[in-house]
Formats: C-alpha cells, structure tokens, sequence
C-alpha cells in the first residue's frame, strides 16, 4: 500500500513510526513531514491546509490509504475532500470532527444525550459573559469555543482574572476566530485522564490510558503547552474507572454522533476528569493526542493499517487492540522560552543513540539546515520516550536518553511522572 499522513509533529512520527512496522506498508509519504519523519517516509512540501495540492499528489502518487493526524484538516474538511476524490482516508468528516471543532457542540451534545461534564454556559456577547460571571462560583474555567492549539482554555481564581480572559478571548481575539463563541463551564477537581479509542461510527475500542503534563514548568507551574511529557498507562484509570465510563461515556459518545447525523470514524480522545462524583469529559479531540500518541502507540501490537481500515470499512468489531504490558514515558524537550517566544535553528545531536524498539526519538519542530544537520525549528523540539516494566523503570529510561541528546537552549520538566511512581 501507498500511505500517505498528513501532519508534522511527535504525534504524525508516532504514527509514521507504527504505519512503517506494518508489512503492508510499501510506500509511506508525509506533508509536510521533518527531520525525523524523513528517515521513516517521503516528506512533501505541501502544507496541511492546502486540500487542493494534497489530493493532487494522493491521485499522483497512487495513495491507496491517507491518514490525517491534525486537528485543523479534519475541522476543515479533508476527509470529505479525500473521499470525494476516491481516496481511503482515516479520520472523521468534517460534521463529525465538529465535536472537537465547537466546544459549545460537545458540550449540548454531552447534554442532550446525557454523558457526565462539567456544567456550563455559552456566549456570544462578552458583555452577557461579563454580566454572568459576577454571580458564577470561582474558580472557573473559560474555554474558546474552536480550536486554539491546545491554549484556547483558562482557569481564573478571582473575578478579575475571569473578566481579563473574556476581555482577551473574545474582544482582543487572541485565539482568532476560535474566541467568537466563549463557553464558561465550571471548575472540576480530580485526576486528569486520557483516553484513546478507534471507532468506525458503531463499535469503539479503546487504546490505553495515557496522563499529560501542560504546564510549562515543574510541579505544574507556568503557562498552558501543547504538552511537556506524559505516560501510559495513568494509574488512577482503574477497573472500576473503565467500567464506568464505558457504562455512561464512551459507546454514549459514539450512539450520539451517530443519532446526530454524523457517524464519526477515526480517534476519538476523550480528555476527562476523575471527580468524586464519578467520572466526566472535560474535552473531545477528533484525532490522537500530542505527545499522548507518543507513549500509546509503541506499546499496540497491532497492524495499526489493519485497525485503521477496519475503522473506514465499518468492521473495528472483527478486531481486538492488544497492547504490551508494560510502560511508557516521553518527555518533550523543549527550546527554552516555549510556549511564547524561543529561537530556532540550533544542531541537534545524540539522535542516532535511539533503538526505536524501546527508546524512541519523536520529532515536532525539527528540521535540516542547508548542510543537512537536524537543526531545532519549534518551541516542542523532540519528545523522547522510553519503555520499561513499569512506570518507575520506563521514567528512569526516559530521563536517561533525555541525556543523549543536546541542543542549545534545550528545555524540558523533571517531574514528568514522578508523583505517581
């Protein structure tokens, strides 16, 4: 097969990483792509957003399978163009990715089909927002209704806090369009979690847990990332966690896309919060998490083409996902200064000490200078990961191939797990 993925961060390398272990996989191509993507497929020059020049080069190049790692494509409507042209493609249409597309969707959706969240509000007039958060509890959290890179979410302690973030989402704009429509929801206390899983609009199977780390600094400190570090599984995902949200979350989710007139085949990344009341979603992502794929994909033994296409042919059913029993923990490294301002362009060595069996080296902002030197070209630079017995064992890993590799200005967090093992 000719593959094509879309996407140019750890999350597409995860995915080109697992794509090039199949025995089906004769042809891998990747646009963009970076530096650590070219060793395992074909990088192309053609943005994410340019459905045009992609389905081109698809029909060129022969692509008999596409699969779309980001977020912004498949808001947009990359499968629907895909399929229009004749081309398998992994991913949700866009009327199904609008659950991670609109905030304010999910959260009707999570209320008209009753699938436990954080209650809330929505607003399209900042000074109906102000009004209402002169009675609202605090803390709380405001969220920009579309996509904002992972940073469209804020949580304000005091009154003054929250009046500055309606004032910065949806009068200064600075999350763009995203910001038009705020939803106000309240603060939930618990455990993070997240949660993987395939679908094909019917049936839903679950990859392992994973826990991330957004904060900027050690001890969760500092500004909201993309994403520092995180492992798998979480420990706090129990039996009786698992049971319970399949009971009242995850097939829920899947029935209500479906009821809505909009099937949705592809991940589904449920983000949720360990309350004492139970479990509930704190967000939908229509795709796999960055860095959580990072860490959930090495440990599936599966033929992750033979799942995909199971997912597009409507038969994920026929199949079990099988993972290894072990850990996993990747921690980025950063250039310092990310997530607001950090320079580029600085060699990167130690890269050839990976073994991608169990240390892997998942590029995000990498690239090759004019000497064809990996050079760094992002605030997330690499995510390393290691696997290991358990979750001591694969963080002890980690932090040890974190030291194979230089750069200057490198960054990272110390503590990614260390509170859990």
């Amino acid at each position: 097969m000719n593959i094509l993925v879309v996407g140019s961060g750890g999350r597409e390398h995860a995915i080109c990483h697992a794509v090039a272990r199949s025995s089906r996989a004769d042809k891998i191509y990747c646009a963009p792509g970076n530096a650590g993507i070219a060793e395992l497929a074909e990088c192309v020059p053609i943005g994410a957003m340019e459905f045009d020049k992609l389905v081109d080069f698809a029909k060129d190049k022969a692509i008999d399978f596409a699969i779309i790692g980001m977020d912004d494509p498949l808001v947009g409507g990359i499968v629907d163009r895909f399929e229009a042209a004749g081309i398998k493609t992994f991913g949700p249409r866009e009327n199904a990715a609008i659950l991670e597309g609109s905030k304010a969707f999910s959260k009707e959706l999570m209320k008209k089909y009753g699938i436990p969240t954080a209650a809330y509000e929505t607003f399209t007039d900042p000074e109906k927002a102000l009004s209402y958060l002169k009675t609202a509890k605090l803390p709380i959290v405001l969220k920009a209704d579309g996509l904002a890179l992972g940073k469209g979410v804020l949580i304000c302690n005091t009154l003054e806090e929250a009046e500055d973030g309606v004032r910065t989402i949806m009068q200064e704009k600075k999350f763009g369009d995203a910001g038009n429509t705020l939803v106000i929801e309240e603060f939930m206390t618990g455990r993070e979690v997240s949660v993987l899983s395939f679908t094909d609009g019917k049936t839903i199977q679950l990859m392992s847990s994973a826990q991330d780390h957004k904060r900027a600094f050690d001890g969760d400190e500092g500004p909201n990332t993309g994403g520092m570090g995180t492992f798998s599984p979480s420990p706090f995902y129990t039996e009786e966690i698992d049971q319970r949200c399949k009971e009242e979350i995850f097939q829920k989710t899947v029935d209500a896309m479906a009821a809505e007139g909009r099937p949705f085949v592809g991940v589904i990344f449920f983000g949720l919060m360990l309350t004492e009341d139970g479990p509930k979603v704190l967000e939908y992502n229509c795709r796999f998490g960055d860095p959580e794929a990072q860490v959930v994909l090495p440990r599936m033994k599966n033929d992750i083409l033979d799942v995909m296409e199971a997912c597009v042919d409507g038969r994920l059913s026929e199949l079990k996902l099988d993972f290894e029993d072990n850990a996993a923990v990747c921690v980025v490294l950063a250039s310092k200064g990310y997530p607001v301002s950090y320079d580029k362009g600085f060699a990167i060595s130690g890269l050839e000490k990976f073994d991608n069996r169990q240390y892997f080296c998942f590029h995000a902002g990498t690239a090759k200078d004019e000497n064809g030197q990996t050079v760094t070209s992002g605030g997330r630079v690499l995510g390393v990961t290691a696997k290991g017995a358990s979750l001591a064992e694969a963080r002890k890993n980690a932090y040890a191939a974190t030291e194979w590799v230089g750069f200057e200005n490198k960054f990272m967090r110390t503590d990614i797990g260390k509170e859990f093992v």
